[in-house]
């Protein structure tokens, strides 16, 4: 099987463990974005389709993760991750596609797979750029939603199929985590960006700033983690479907926050809460925006396909982390 193509007899075996004897795979196509899954659409010979969610070495074009990088902020890649987290935000009231089979077994696909609910209605992040009508009352729904995930507290820091915590965030605050983990993308992001490099000391200095005017606490949500206008599908009634939903972990609500407002830019204003640590938000920027200059240029190491808008990304956030030094 080459890079990022599955085999279409392989997808058709699964189709018929899921929906029965007869049914066959008319036309099977991979949809664009996927790092970490292949994602496929499946026509069926019955008209209907649905999504393929294969969790292979051949899907996964990141590099295998490391130091800082483990724990809650992992390589939230698996079938298990998927399957967990899709309980729990269900228990939440949160909606995520239908799953209509799910197999770790390697028995009838070479890797972990899923085939789940193909939500056509498009991306919210589609309808937001148009101005499509509607766009507003689906943003306005998934700040309910995400109101009533955040309400979610737990007991430990970490992702949600981790009931008892990992080693790396045993005993350490969210912040003390962040923390490492920013100086970390900071030296490699000086280590690949000229501009970085030249101000590294003094954005060393920042980071460790920013992260020392935070208060510790004990407050524990549940979020997405990675939760772009991108990662929320539209269903047939208007409502919004998350996807991607891998990552999900406890952790501070500000990480969320820090995300949603800048993938949702100029619609973030509804997605706002209130009572959100002002300090935490200001460490978590420069933090996110260190991991958004080091991730990128780290998967083009590798063979991923779409090279421009993760060098876009990168360079975006360069100018971001600059700022806190000018």
């Amino acid at each position: 099987m080459t890079r990022g193509s599955a085999a279409r007899d392989e997808l058709e075996a699964l189709v018929r463990v899921a929906f029965g004897p007869g049914r066959r795979v008319a036309a099977a196509a991979r949809l664009r974005g996927g790092s970490k899954k292949g994602v496929y659409r499946l026509s069926l010979d019955d008209g209907r389709t649905v999504i393929g969610y294969i969790w292979g070495e051949a899907e996964n074009y990141w590099p295998a993760p490391r130091g800082p990088d483990a724990g809650p902020f992992g390589e939230a890649s698996g079938a298990g991750l998927f399957e967990v987290a899709g309980a729990r935000l269900a228990a939440a009231g949160v909606r995520t596609p239908r799953v209509y089979l799910l197999d770790r077994t390697l028995a009838v696909y070479p890797a972990e797979v899923a085939l789940v609910e193909d939500v056509r209605g498009g991306t919210l992040e589609r309808r937001l750029e148009r101005g499509e009508p509607g766009a507003q009352q689906v943003l306005a729904r998934l700040a309910a939603a995400l109101r009533t995930m955040h309400d979610c507290r737990g007991q430990r820091i970490g992702r949600v199929a981790l009931a008892d915590g990992d080693a790396v965030t045993a005993g350490r605050t969210c912040e003390q985590i962040v923390l490492d983990r920013a100086l970390s993308h900071l030296a490699e992001a000086a280590s690949r960006v000229g501009r970085v490099a030249a101000v590294r000391a003094e954005l060393e200095a920042v980071t460790a700033g920013l992260a020392a005017e935070v208060r510790s606490r004990a407050d524990y949500r549940l979020i997405h983690g990675e939760l772009g206008p991108d990662h929320v599908l539209i269903d047939e009634r208007g409502e919004p479907v998350l996807i991607d939903i891998e990552g999900a972990m406890f952790f501070d609500v500000e990480w969320e926050h820090v995300f949603l407002e800048l993938r949702f830019g100029g619609h973030y204003e509804p997605l706002r809460a209130d009572g959100l640590d002002a300090d935490r938000l200001r460490f978590y920027r420069l933090a996110m925006h260190l991991s958004l200059i080091a991730g990128p240029l780290r998967l083009l190491d590798g063979d991923f396909p779409d090279r421009d808008p993760m060098l876009r990304i990168a360079e975006y956030n360069t100018g971001k982390v600059l700022a806190f030094v000018r």
